[in-house]
């Protein structure tokens, strides 16, 4: 047999392709090992990581990887690069996408199912193929291939990362190799982000995106804190005793998360941190180092009051009872920091502004409204909706009788 003139010149060609894929995989792996430590942000590395391979010849145009998190709004997250973007798209999945039918006929669910691997030839699809929508939408993009596997994470999670190709022919054996080679270093490399994130959103989650800060800074033992200038406010829900003692479990956590969205969600849209929630009650605070930060607790008790009359219009569409609350409002230095036991800690504030506060909360029973301001609180707002002097009362263990406003307009109640 006849051995071709150009067969040495070849093989040495396949040689050298080798050679350089063999440096490019490697030179990949240490910096993602090495090259990443200074790097806080997941979707960046991910993005920096499908550059190396595309600028490494690997023919990847898009990739996306699927992180399951436990955010209370998201059962999950997708990061999606597209060839030639400097960043990454960053989509939020709602809870109950999984038992939709976008998500039981699609490559994820085969891998939740079990698979290790997912793969299909884009540009050999047949118009007629009972294929997942999925690869007819990446072929119509001009896509040639697609890969998925699971992204392996400690204690037996499972994530997910693909790929696909734009190149004629899709990825050579190759390409699959170089990425199936590297994802276990992507899997490490983003899981220390991943936690990193559950981290900071567990505990904007559960005590309040400022305190959670300062929990990450280090601000982790008993007595350690600073003392701020706040705007300190308690709202309380009025007879939540008989409604839990009388009303079935569900029912009461219902009417709980319903009451909570309403007075909630506007002070955090007016900057305010809400510090935890007691029972049925709430504490929160709107740091005066922020401008107009008296104004913002204004406007959040005032909008709060809106939620709360049109939370009780539906309830009387229902036929449900009308849920009454107060808020009381007060201004001053609180010590902001950890308190409690040796090993149990809580994150909160204490103070005579927060006993005012309180005290203004149990006195808008007494004077039959939902909002009462004190006198130093009214003192330094000049913003926002007009204030009015109610008269001066005694509150329980304050001492002299204490000024006390409220609203000038009428509040819904």
């Amino acid at each position: 047999m006849s051995i071709p003139a150009d067969a040495d010149e070849r093989v040495s060609a396949d040689d050298l392709g080798r050679t350089a894929r063999a440096r490019h995989q490697a030179e990949i792996l240490d910096w993602l090992l090495r090259g990443t430590l200074g790097e806080r942000y997941l979707d960046d590395i991910f993005v920096a990581f499908c550059q190396r391979l595309r600028a490494a010849g690997v023919p990847v145009a898009r990739a996306t990887v699927y992180l399951r998190t436990h955010h209370p709004l998201w059962l999950g997250t997708r990061i999606l690069w597209r060839t030639g973007a400097r960043a990454a798209e960053i989509t939020n999945f709602e809870y109950g996408i999984v038992d939709t039918d976008q998500f039981r006929h699609s490559p994820a669910a085969e891998i939740h199912a079990g698979a290790d691997e997912v793969r299909m030839r884009l540009e050999t699809l047949e118009p007629a193929a009972p294929v997942h929508a999925l690869y007819r939408e990446l072929r119509d993009e001009g896509l040639t291939d697609y890969v998925a596997w699971p992204l392996h994470y400690t204690l037996g999670k499972r994530h997910i990362a693909t790929f696909s190709a734009d190149r004629a022919g899709g990825f050579a054996g190759d390409d699959v190799a170089m990425l199936a080679a590297l994802l276990p270093a992507l899997a490490v490399v983003t899981e220390v982000r991943h936690k990193n994130r559950l981290t900071r959103l567990l505990l904007d989650t559960y005590v309040g995106p400022h305190a959670g800060e300062m929990i990450l800074n280090g601000a982790t033992r008993r007595g350690s804190g600073v003392t701020v200038e706040a705007a300190v406010m308690v709202i309380d829900l009025r007879g939540f005793t008989e409604i839990s003692e009388l009303w079935p479990r569900d029912d009461v956590i219902a009417l709980l998360n319903d009451y909570f969205d309403a007075i909630s969600l506007p002070i955090e849209r007016h900057g305010g941190e809400i510090l935890k929630f007691m029972g049925d009650g709430l504490l929160a605070i709107f740091h005066l180092d922020t401008p107009a930060a008296c104004a913002a607790a204004q406007s959040a008790a005032w909008e709060a009051c809106v939620a709360m009359e049109a939370l009780n219009a539906r309830r009387a569409d229902a036929g449900l009872r009308q849920l009454g609350f107060g808020i009381g409002v007060n201004v001053g230095a609180v010590m902001y920091g950890n308190i409690g036991s040796r090993t149990r800690l809580d994150f909160t504030i204490i103070g005579p502004a927060v006993n005012v506060a309180a005290r203004l909360e149990s006195l808008t029973k007494v004077l039959g409204v939902s909002v009462l301001f004190s006198g130093a609180f009214a003192a330094r707002s000049d913003q926002g909706h007009r204030l009015d002097r109610l008269g001066a009362f005694p509150l329980r263990g304050v001492g002299d009788p204490l000024d006390v406003f409220g609203f000038a307009d009428a509040v819904p109640d």
